[in-house]
């Protein structure tokens, strides 16, 4: 099942869903994000226990090189299960679908998502669920060790964009 995250899943999202090395975690930004209405967190659960999550930025990818191209694209980011032997049975996907079907009702009619450039397996997921390459781009990001000390990211990636059609989720 996947559904809208709420006050009261975060400590489970914190407990069960570890982001390596970063302190503090990045579910309670991704909340307080989602509160503010600039994007929606969605978690997949299997009983009472949360196995995956992502974010529906409604303002789309923040790197320029995908905003000169893909403005009013909302983009489905920080797509993860947990643990890892769940992957490969579909939570990835049904996160996708849920994200997909929030943007179609919002009369959106595309959606993106980013791929690094040496994840071939997560690109060909993405293939099979109807995106396309569109943009590629930078992905800068940092995050804080539990020692304190910040590490900055560039990731080269792939924007990709998927058309939706309201049919599609009726």
């Amino acid at each position: 099942m996947v559904r809208e995250c709420r006050e009261e899943d975060v400590m489970l999202l914190e407990e069960h869903m570890p982001f390596a090395g970063a302190a503090p975690s990045s579910h309670v930004p991704r909340f307080a994000r989602h509160r503010k209405g600039v994007s929606t967190l969605l978690v997949a659960w299997r009983e009472d226990v949360p196995i995956g999550s992502c974010e529906v930025l409604w303002d789309g990818c923040e790197a320029p090189e995908v905003r000169a191209v893909q403005a009013g694209c909302p983009e489905i980011k920080g797509l993860g299960q947990w643990p890892e032997t769940l992957r490969s049975q579909r939570v990835g996907t049904a996160l996708i679908s849920a994200a997909e079907q929030l943007v179609c009702r919002r009369g959106i009619d595309c959606v993106g998502l980013g791929v690094e450039k040496n994840n071939p397996r997560t690109e060909s997921l993405y293939k099979r669920l109807g995106y396309s390459p569109a943009t590629p781009y930078l992905d800068c990001w940092s995050y804080q060790d539990s020692a304190g000390l910040t590490h900055r990211v560039a990731d080269a990636c792939t924007f990709m964009v998927k058309q939706l059609h309201a049919e599609d989720f009726a």
